[in-house]
């Protein structure tokens, strides 16, 4: 871990305990995570950073269950299994404090891009590439008109709809490590294409990761198709 990544993991431990901080005294957070609460204060105040180790378990324990918490209490799902998470995907705040999570639970580097689905992925996948300091690019069910050559991905969907997705063939170079993310997961349609894609690129996956995934049929079918971790932050049953 470089400096910039270091510091970048101190300074969202700290954002982690802010918010946490927000609904909680010092010493209900001590008891929460195991840190003297004098330390916290510090860190909460801005006096001092966590160390690297003490960030990182900040992070991936508090930090993920500060965010799957939030999760679950902004998703809406209705009587036909439909999810509603666009409290979540247009709140910059809670997903700058994704990725460090993201990061602890695929155990990856840095990759060089973040390679989504348009639209609803963006956002999502921005956060994630401000924090690796990688390029953000998502394939689209369109041509861009002045772009002249694109990697394609198609499938026939089980209602017999046929889908197709276009990446710019200069967005992803071969042997670039890409981190393929989405707000959520069902079916896993789309992360299979995505993964074609990079395929097809001859780009190396780092990881898939979604917020939500509904069920297991999308993560296995993520799994089945990369030996690269694949994760979620918040698993719903269907």
């Amino acid at each position: 871990m470089n400096r910039s990544e270091k510091a970048a993991l101190q300074l969202r431990a700290v954002d982690v305990l802010r918010t946490r901080k927000g609904t909680r005294t010092y010493e209900e957070l001590a008891a929460e995570t195991g840190l003297p609460a004098g330390d916290l204060n510090r860190y909460v105040n801005g006096h001092v950073l966590p160390g690297e180790r003490r960030a990182r378990e900040i992070v991936s324990g508090v930090g993920a269950d500060l965010l799957a918490e939030e999760l679950d209490a902004r998703i809406e799902v209705d009587g036909e299994g439909y999810v509603d998470n666009s409290q979540l995907v247009f709140d910059q705040a809670f997903l700058s404090l994704v990725p460090p999570v993201a990061v602890e639970m695929l155990s990856i580097d840095p990759p060089d891009a973040v390679l989504t689905a348009a639209t609803d992925g963006i956002t999502l996948a921005a956060a994630m590439a401000r924090h690796f300091g990688a390029r953000c690019v998502y394939a689209k069910q369109s041509r861009e008109t002045a772009v002249e050559e694109f990697i394609e991905a198609r499938q026939r969907l089980a209602s017999g709809i046929e889908i197709d997705y276009y990446l710019p063939a200069n967005a992803v170079s071969a042997g670039e490590s890409v981190l393929v993310v989405d707000d959520l997961i069902r079916s896993g349609e789309t992360q299979e294409l995505l993964l074609e894609i990079a395929a097809a690129a001859d780009a190396e996956v780092a990881g898939v990761f979604a917020l939500i995934a509904v069920g297991e049929e999308g993560i296995d079918r993520a799994r089945a198709h990369t030996g690269a971790p694949v994760d979620a932050l918040v698993d719903l049953e269907q």
